[in-house]
């Protein structure tokens, strides 16, 4: 009676290959924590398993603290150059702009934050490790100038391995420049917050990134002056544990505040009005 009777045919499963490209995973380089490079954007490039902030492009900084569609880039022409013909620095210039873009090792641009006018400055450590040389300088005089003259509060965000070898004492130079222009905008009560990140070190942590009105960092930020090596052999002795990161310079009153990467805005925000007397958006606690 095979009439009646239906066949039970076994069921195959039907699967379909999905392929994840390679490139949609990240790892933390801290705690080795893998996730979806989606999910640390969204976190804004922090890890979501142990807070580490990893470092971003000086674009990003700009779009995390200025308001949608109110960047406008600054000093776009000037470019470095070797005027003391080290060796090879022309082709290590060139390499740097096709990986890093052509805005040197700082972007400068000016725009609104929380409808308050800026000045913005934003060191990229990924151009020649964000070394503090001529164009660095100019750019931010160029914006400090341009505060003064407009009344603009103005702020600077720092990731620097120090000041740059291959200019010399042109290097060096940007310190003393950059700190007279600062003195200026202090005279005229004009605020500067300076934000230091991961790292900030060398000449740059000497000068003006030790110079604001109000000095932020983000949590773990390496900052000091000369490697800790070098400062163990000079002082002879062991150094505390943590030594030159933003926790420790923030218990020793280095610092004004370590603020978290997704309240940073915010916090500058806050800062800004409490500086020009302007009132507090409603809904925001106090710093």
């Amino acid at each position: 009676m095979a009439w009646f009777r239906k066949e039970k045919k076994p069921r195959r499963p039907v699967r379909e290959r999905l392929e994840i490209p390679a490139d949609a995973w990240e790892k933390c380089e801290a705690c080795a924590h893998t996730d979806l490079r989606e999910k640390f954007v969204r976190n804004f490039n922090v890890c979501p398993n142990c807070d580490f902030h990893r470092r971003i492009r000086a674009n990003d900084y700009c779009t995390i603290l200025l308001d949608e569609d109110t960047m406008e880039e600054l000093e776009v022409d000037l470019r470095s150059t070797d005027p003391l013909g080290f060796p090879e620095y022309p082709a290590r210039l060139k390499r740097a702009l096709e990986k890093a873009g052509d805005s040197d090792a700082l972007f400068a641009c000016a725009g609104t934050l929380d409808a308050l006018p800026v000045n913005l400055a934003v060191m990229d450590f990924s151009f020649m490790g964000g070394s503090m040389g001529s164009v660095v300088g100019e750019k931010i005089a160029r914006l400090g100038q341009r505060s003064l003259e407009r009344k603009y509060p103005l702020i600077v965000i720092s990731a620097s391995g120090g000041a740059r070898m291959q200019e010399g004492v042109l290097s060096l130079m940007q310190m003393a420049k950059v700190a007279a222009i600062l003195a200026q905008l202090a005279e005229r009560r004009i605020p500067y917050i300076s934000i230091l990140t991961n790292p900030t070190t060398g000449g740059v942590s000497a000068s003006y990134a030790m110079l604001g009105d109000a000095i932020l960092a983000e949590p773990g930020a390496v900052i000091g002056f000369a490697g800790p090596r070098v400062i163990k052999q000079t002082l002879g002795q062991d150094l505390p544990e943590g030594f030159q990161t933003s926790e420790f310079l923030l218990d020793h009153g280095m610092l004004d505040s370590v603020v978290h990467r997704k309240n940073l805005k915010r916090t500058v925000g806050q800062l800004l009005r409490h500086m020009s007397g302007r009132p507090a958006v409603a809904g925001w606690s106090a710093v």
